[in-house]
């Protein structure tokens, strides 16, 4: 097979990049960076990936988070791995419950439409498995990127923007105060190119890689979490998160 590199078949300004011992590919500057500290400091590939997509939970918080589903395929000594890290529903969340509430369908927003998130089990599992350091080594460049800050690149301060002003015109409940308190500090919706950074986050992202994730579904985080669900009449209780598992 022939590749041409100076041949695009669609519009890009991007050259292709030549690595002699590693690379690592990401929407995101900062993201790449983590990935390649990991491997300078002796991790592997599954130790660069998780790396990464903690870095770009904390630098694309406008498509990326804590609290979503992940998936990933590994290839490791001539085998293929396949791991499903998606949250089941909660046990409350039924179609009687919604009935009840007067819904028709899942809602866009709110914690009526929140399932068991998957993301920080599928990094403990991948670094048990796979890994070479330890979990709170990969996740360290995020964690630093998230107590320091970082500046907003100008996608993501499109995006950010376009967020707060959907969310200012539509989501008004206590409930959401806290999104406003923790992207929007002081009120204000950052700009590109503003350093924002997350001490809580920081926390929560540390907390996790020092206990490979189990506080996250069976302590401190996990009661955190309930709490906050049950205080705004959410289905997700801590009993969720203590039977979630992910799955090979």
């Amino acid at each position: 097979m022939e590749i041409n590199s100076l041949y695009y078949r669609y519009a890009s300004k991007r050259n292709v990049v030549y690595g002699s011992r590693a690379a690592v590919a990401t929407s995101n500057p900062l993201a790449s960076q983590a990935g390649l500290a990991v491997m300078k400091k002796g991790g592997n590939a599954v130790d660069a990936a998780v790396a990464t997509a903690a870095a770009l939970a904390v630098t694309e918080p406008t498509g990326n988070g804590v609290g979503g589903d992940a998936f990933a395929l590994v290839w490791v000594k001539d085998k293929l791995y396949g791991l499903n890290s998606s949250g089941f529903a909660p046990e409350l969340m039924t179609r009687e419950s919604f009935i009840e509430r007067g819904l028709t369908e899942v809602p866009k927003y709110g914690f009526d439409a929140v399932t068991v998130p998957g993301i920080p089990a599928a990094w403990a599992e991948l670094n048990r498995r796979f890994g070479k350091l330890t979990l709170l080594e990969c996740l360290q460049p995020a964690i630093e990127y998230a107590r320091s800050g970082f500046s907003i690149a100008p996608n993501i301060g499109r995006l950010w923007r376009n967020a707060y002003n959907l969310y200012s015109k539509n989501l008004t409940a206590e409930q959401y105060s806290h999104w406003f308190e923790h992207f929007c500090p002081g009120g204000k919706c950052p700009s590109i190119g503003d350093v924002w950074k997350s001490e809580n986050l920081a926390k929560t992202l540390e907390e996790i890689g020092e206990t490979q994730a189990e506080s996250f579904y069976r302590g401190a985080l996990a009661d955190k979490i309930s709490a906050f669900s049950e205080k705004f009449n959410g289905y997700l209780r801590k009993s969720d998160l203590e039977k979630y598992y992910p799955e090979w």
